[in-house]
């Protein structure tokens, strides 16, 4: 790959950014571009993925969570929340609780808060570079804010996705949406023609990653892939970043894409009709429900509860309390899971009895809630 990469980059003329040291270049305040690397191959590669490591967190945020973090309580229910607001908080916090006494692994936000602590979470966030929303004069210029917020609101459409497609693990899901472009910032570094290249706003994203490998031979979701792995998320996180807009795509990697889909619609960018059908189709989701998405979103959104509690409930038992939350009784159940009134009455109580709960709307409140259904 870095072969590739440094053949591509000699070729196009911008000798003055390549040649030399391997140090970054950050660009000057007035500027306000990327920082550049300069070096030759696997070299210069390894110090645009140190630069991107070290991606700026929004001030904000941080403020925010070291306020949180500092109370007494805090934990993994408070503090994850407010790390997914941010692409940087969520790379220096994954990041660091992976480097941690060689543990590698944590795949979530609220798995990396967990294993770091408050303290811990405090110590990371204070010793990153920060930025504020109307500053867009520092080395990256517009960027940080710019992926924050792409990012931002493609964790939300997967979350939305995954409550629709009844899909598993969503809080590594929803670490995979929040990076699933941040190998855009290692091109930004290696590459001066880079955003002249994806300018063009009539493209899909599936188009700009096709002249992405055209015109530098490389892709930012192979990239991606491979910087989620520098920074220690388990192969299945890398996986569905690196593979997100592959045509082929199935479970995290096809949610991850999909949601990219419903977020650019959101903000009017083109898209890929037929992408996000296949994606959709890949989850099984209906055509209608498709619509509802794309119609519904931004605006139907909520907060997902993370899943850092242990559901009690069996299959059995969670397919049924599904039922009700979807507003049917104990015959339509039964039918829907080809079993008997009188059985899915039984799973029922034992749901009411695990979760604590008197009747059925609190059992749908409480399993909502903790992030089982």
């Amino acid at each position: 790959m870095a072969p590739v990469m440094a053949r591509k980059t000699r070729r196009t003329g911008d000798r003055k950014h390549h040649t030399g040291t391997t140090s970054p270049q950050p660009a000057s305040a007035s500027e306000g571009r990327p920082p550049r690397v300069g070096g030759r191959g696997g070299a210069r590669l390894a110090s645009a993925f140190e630069l991107v490591e070290k991606f700026p967190v929004l001030a904000e945020a941080r403020s925010r969570l070291v306020r949180v973090a500092k109370r007494r309580g805090a934990s993994p229910e408070t503090l994850s929340p407010i790390v997914e607001t941010d692409l940087g908080l969520t790379v220096v916090i994954l990041r660091t609780a992976n480097a941690q006494g060689g543990r590698r692994g944590n795949g979530s936000v609220p798995a990396a808060v967990e294993s770091l602590g408050p303290e811990g979470v405090v110590r990371a966030a204070q010793g990153a570079i920060a930025y504020d929303f109307l500053d867009i004069e520092g080395a990256w210029g517009a960027i940080p804010e710019q992926m924050r917020r792409h990012a931002v609101a493609t964790r939300a459409a997967a979350d939305r996705i995954a409550e629709i497609a009844n899909l598993p693990a969503r809080d590594d899901l929803a670490a995979a949406a929040l990076l699933h472009d941040f190998g855009r910032l290692v091109l930004l570094c290696l590459y001066g023609e880079y955003p002249k290249l994806v300018a063009d706003p009539t493209l899909s994203a599936e188009e700009r990653l096709r002249v992405e490998r055209r015109e530098l031979g490389i892709d930012h979701a192979l990239v991606g892939g491979v910087l989620a792995r520098r920074i220690g998320v388990p192969a299945e996180v890398a996986t569905a970043i690196e593979c997100h807009h592959a045509p082929d795509a199935t479970g995290a990697a096809a949610a991850v894409g999909l949601a990219d889909q419903v977020a650019h619609h959101s903000r009017g960018d083109a898209i890929s009709v037929a992408g996000a059908r296949a994606r959709a189709n890949a989850l099984g989701i209906e055509p209608a429900e498709l619509r509802n998405l794309l119609y519904e979103f931004p605006y139907a959104t909520a907060p997902r509860p993370h899943a850092t509690e242990p559901c009690p409930l069996s299959v059995r038992e969670l397919d049924a309390l599904r039922g009700l939350a979807a507003g049917k009784v104990y015959k339509e159940i039964a039918e829907e899971m080809t079993l008997s009134a009188s059985t899915v009455r039984t799973h029922l109580h034992n749901v009411y009895r695990k979760v604590g709960a008197s009747d059925r709307a609190q059992a749908v409140l409480v399993a909502r809630d903790r992030g089982w259904i």
